[in-house]
């Protein structure tokens, strides 16, 4: 399968090394110079994954990364060189599935595309928790009758917690489930996914009573 990458920098030099470096990785990439242009060609072509520079001219990277989001689940990656963990817990929080920083390697990049473009549910019959109903073979997720809408991401990890049965799922194994990549312990992925899911699927997400949180351990599902 031919994997097309939306690559939005306005670094000339970075965005033809990256480029050039995703398509020796086998990716077909196009590019965008600019916020506008990113959200533009998004509208007007299809892609399977978006590469979204925080620091851009114009419409800066995180409104790039709302507005996509605001169309559906298309995987978004941030690219920044910002590690201040407040700016990488933004760009999570608008919505993108996972962040790299820069400097980085292309194969490294790479990875996290294929192990986001996996990030799709095992084939298994409709899960219902209470009154949330998932059905995996669909990527559907109902609340009381009403469509959640969820990303990938976010549906993935869902899954994996009602998959287990109630049974405690650790922090590590859910990186390794969901993202599929070995974060060294970097867990900011995983708080800010967990807290846009119980946004979506608690009736009070300060009180939930479904995603539980077993403190030291990790997360289950409730009933």
């Amino acid at each position: 399968m031919c994997v097309r990458v939306l690559l939005v920098e306005d670094d000339e030099r970075i965005r033809q090394a990256l480029s050039l470096a995703l398509s020796d990785e086998g990716f077909t990439v196009d590019e965008a110079s600019s916020g506008e242009e990113g959200v533009r060609r998004s509208a007007e072509e299809p892609f399977d994954v978006v590469l979204v520079d925080l620091t851009l001219p114009g419409i800066g990277g995180l409104e790039v990364v709302r507005t996509l989001r605001t169309r559906g689940d298309l995987p978004i990656i941030v690219v920044t060189a910002r590690t201040d963990p407040g700016d990488v817990i933004a760009g999570l929080e608008s919505g993108a599935d996972d962040y790299v920083t820069k400097p980085l390697l292309a194969n490294v990049l790479a990875a996290r595309v294929r192990a986001l473009l996996r990030r799709r549910g095992p084939n298994r019959e409709a899960v219902r928790i209470g009154e949330l109903e998932i059905r995996p073979q669909e990527g559907l997720v109902h609340r009381a009758g009403e469509r959640v809408h969820l990303t990938r991401t976010e549906f993935r990890l869902l899954l994996e917690l009602a998959g287990a049965g109630g049974r405690i799922v650790t922090r590590e194994q859910l990186l390794r489930k969901v993202w599929g990549y070995d974060y060294f312990g970097d867990t900011r992925l995983l708080d800010v996914h967990m807290r846009r899911l119980r946004r979506k699927v608690e009736a009070d997400p300060d009180d939930p009573s479904l995603l539980l949180t077993v403190r030291g351990a990790g997360y289950r599902i409730g009933s």
